[in-house]
């Protein structure tokens, strides 16, 4: 991928979308700032068209599907309306200097009668479900969880952002710009990789900062009461990312030998850097 014109382009050369949502101010110039969100909503184009809509009174530069699937609503030089009250690094305001990503996800989850619902009733199936506390606190609650597809999508636009625009200097959730309103992306989202692999990694291929020190399960959820994931247990050494804590348990991700990517909770006590 790659920012043609302030617009974002495929490896085609298409365009994802054609950037007209009205919900836009003045000119952006030099962003500093990459922030990402969670839709907290019912799909990908029900989201699509919300922040397409006036009445929405918001929008975000780009929007991703679960499946991967790009929608451009504003380009990349005109202010976005995504992340409203806020302030990072002393700066109030930070619409009109950061670039706002959407990622689609139901966001923080409920559970009702032995079922994680989303707030606008949705049933999320377990396996897409990651129990975690915030960083912000408030107890273990559940969490939609990022595609593989999705992440990667989000991962192409965003070293495309910031090859486009050498200023942006940080990447950032909505919930660390507005911490007391806003808790998107929440702890599913894989942040810690996310910014290394954009910031420092680049293209990905140095080696991941964890490996495991025992032959490890790796589990459904942060506690010995969770089952351990398909592909559990990892062999002694195996390399890992790690990109979420709570309290001694690791949010990490690894590639299988049979070239699968296992996503869980790991006990801390068998890693080392």
């Amino acid at each position: 991928m790659q920012v043609v014109n302030h617009l974002l382009r495929d490896d085609a050369g298409t365009a994802p979308g054609p950037a007209n949502s009205p919900n836009h101010g003045s000119v952006l110039s030099q962003p500093t700032l990459l922030v990402m969100h969670f839709t907290a909503g019912r799909s990908f184009e029900s989201s699509v068209s919300w922040l397409s809509d006036p009445a929405a009174k918001a929008s975000a530069h780009l929007v991703i599907g679960r499946d991967g699937r790009i929608a451009q609503l504003v380009p990349f030089n005109r202010v976005a309306w995504h992340a409203g009250q806020s302030s990072w690094m002393g700066r109030n305001g930070c619409n009109s200097f950061s670039i706002g990503i959407e990622l689609d996800n139901a966001g923080e989850l409920q559970r009702q009668g032995g079922e994680w619902r989303a707030w606008f009733g949705a049933v999320i199936p377990a396996a897409e479900v990651m129990e975690a506390e915030h960083k912000h606190g408030g107890g273990v609650t559940g969490w939609h969880c990022y595609t593989e597809p999705q992440i990667e999508a989000a991962m192409k636009a965003g070293l495309a952002i910031l090859g486009a625009y050498s200023s942006i200097a940080d990447i950032v959730g909505h919930e660390d710009i507005a911490p007391h309103r806003k808790r998107d992306p929440g702890p599913a989202f894989p942040m810690a990789s996310f910014k290394a692999r954009l910031l420092g990694r680049g293209g990905g291929d140095t080696a991941p900062a964890f490996r495991t020190t025992s032959a490890l399960n790796v589990r459904s959820g942060p506690g010995l009461n969770f089952a351990p994931v398909a592909g559990s247990p990892l062999p002694t050494g195996t390399a890992v990312d790690v990109d979420a804590e709570n309290g001694v348990w690791r949010h990490v991700r690894a590639t299988l030998a049979d070239g699968n990517t296992l996503v869980g909770w790991a006990h801390g006590g068998y890693l080392t850097s």
